[in-house]
């Protein structure tokens, strides 16, 4: 969905993502059982597996990223895309876990790999083994990269906290949807620690496009043609193996 007057692009599920983006009948997803474990047995409003286990039924699945192989206007990549309904598209340890096996999945099949970023951030009930997963993901990244092969971030409306400190950030090509929020902390906590006012539209991509942090903004009707080009053009070269 998107708004006619302003362009702002509305929140979409994994699975509208995925038939937008991924050619029909090619994605295979990975890892679907993996779910999250209660280490620090926190508890806020309700208890963390409660929670967990509500998101869970909302969404019918079972954490915040989905990830697998598919095709995107005929080339192999690995697939990544975080859905915000559950829980803020916030990073676990499972969410971490996918991403860094994805990333291995790209380097052992000599293909490219792309993650739609949607994201409040780090998830606080794991503490820091939340946290950990930022440096967990950037150093899978960075064995990708060791072997040339591309990652394509997409940042969409939020991309935040410590998805936007770590693999948001870190792709080879990062483009965005028009007037996606992004960034680490919040607006108005920065207005309230630096004690100055924002520029208008800070923290929207065309903000960040102006300022050089991301590469180009994509309208969604146009994002498969621009990931397919991209994907052609950096793997070109490299050999593809297809297959789960």
């Amino acid at each position: 969905m998107v708004c006619p007057k302003c362009n702002y692009h509305f929140r979409i599920s994994a699975a509208e993502r995925l038939n937008l983006v991924v050619d029909e009948g090619s994605f295979v997803e990975f890892d679907v059982a993996l779910e999250p474990l209660d280490p620090l047995q926190f508890r806020d409003r309700m208890k963390y597996p409660e929670r967990v286990k509500e998101s869970q039924r909302s969404t019918s699945r079972k954490e915040a990223l989905v990830s697998g192989k598919g095709k995107v206007l005929g080339e192999v990549a690995m697939v990544g895309v975080m859905d915000f309904e559950f829980m803020g598209g916030s990073m676990g340890s499972v969410v971490g876990e996918k991403v860094a096996r994805l990333a291995e999945r790209a380097r052992n099949e000599d293909c490219g790999m792309v993650i739609f970023c949607s994201s409040g951030g780090a998830r606080m009930q794991e503490g820091i083994l939340s946290l950990m997963q930022m440096a967990k993901t950037s150093a899978a990244l960075a064995f990708l990269k060791e072997k040339g092969l591309p990652y394509i971030s997409v940042l969409t409306d939020p991309t935040t906290g410590g998805v936007s400190a770590s693999f948001a950030m870190l792709g080879d090509v990062i483009l965005a949807e028009p007037r996606a929020i992004i960034g680490f902390a919040g607006a108005r906590v920065i207005e309230q620690t630096i004690k100055q006012r924002l520029p208008e539209g800070f923290q929207r991509s065309e903000y960040l496009l102006e300022h050089g942090m991301i590469d180009m903004i994509v309208d969604r009707k146009e994002m498969k043609k621009i990931l397919g080009q991209l994907l052609a053009m950096l793997t070109k070269g490299k050999k593809r193996v297809d297959g789960a």
